[in-house]
């Protein structure tokens, strides 16, 4: 089977390797998707695939999942020194996808689309946390987020590596005004803000809601906090300065849908 894949040329492994830069990504439209569990969630959503490309030393990993690759998806086998320009795991699976970015969509057709709770991030500037996020609001099932402008790129290598393929199955707004959004959500949802210092204990809200969280170094200013209908605090016993924001965030995400 794998001497049946045809190779790439070197201009196609020029223009994909250059997708680890966000300046790429956006003028191409394109960005890369890696690891097992990552295609596997892609191939089952309505994202468009470019190409899958796979390292012929790891068939073991990535040879039952390459029967589920539709016939008009191009799949192509790279040495290692060509991996090594793509792949950003220490310990590569084998398993690459080179994936069509969607067009933003508009605010007022975001909170068209159906769903429930809403979660929305101000300024998460590192890559391996909103992953997690992601993950953690797909667990939930939150299927939109929104975030700020100045917060990581969606597109991001550790971001989707992180959020192991969840972002394949959200709706994402980015680069948000949050000033000017936030009002507008306010309108049909419940605006939890998330602070340390002061707020409620996570429950159970009376209508949907948005969950508001900050970066993990700064949390949320006070001019978005003053916004909110309720702030959140987890109470806490130990001596820890802090939870991590994924770690905080999933909590608050599972009191709002907790039943009894």
């Amino acid at each position: 089977m794998q001497s049946d894949l045809p190779s790439i040329s070197q201009n196609q492994l020029k223009k994909w390797s250059r997708l680890a830069e966000v300046k790429f990504r956006r003028e191409e439209g394109l960005f890369i998707a890696e690891g097992i569990k990552v295609v596997e969630e892609l191939l089952k959503s309505d994202w468009q695939v470019e190409a899958v490309l796979v390292l012929p030393d790891k068939i073991s990993h990535w040879e039952r999942l390459i029967t589920h690759v539709p016939e008009k998806i191009p799949v192509h086998r790279l040495k290692s020194q060509e991996w090594k320009k793509l792949s950003q795991d220490k310990e590569p699976e084998g398993i690459i996808a080179i994936v069509r970015n969607r067009k933003k969509p508009s605010l007022s057709s975001w909170l068209q689309f159906p769903g429930g709770h809403l979660l929305i991030g101000h300024e998460i500037s590192n890559p391996r946390n909103l992953g997690a996020l992601m993950r953690s609001a797909r667990w939930f099932g939150f299927t939109k987020m929104m975030l700020s402008a100045d917060s990581v790129d969606v597109t991001h290598p550790k971001v989707i590596r992180a959020s192991m393929g969840s972002i394949f199955h959200l709706t994402i707004l980015t680069d948000v005004d949050l000033q000017t959004a936030l009002p507008e959500i306010k309108r049909n949802f419940l605006l939890i803000g998330s602070d340390v210092k002061h707020g409620v204990a996570p429950h159970l809200p009376a209508k949907e809601a948005a969950l508001l969280v900050g970066s993990e170094s700064r949390g949320l200013p006070e001019d978005l906090l003053a916004l909110a209908d309720e702030r959140w605090r987890i109470p806490g016993d130990g001596k820890a300065d802090s939870l991590s924001l994924p770690q905080a965030a999933a909590i608050m995400m599972y009191e709002m849908i907790k039943k009894g």
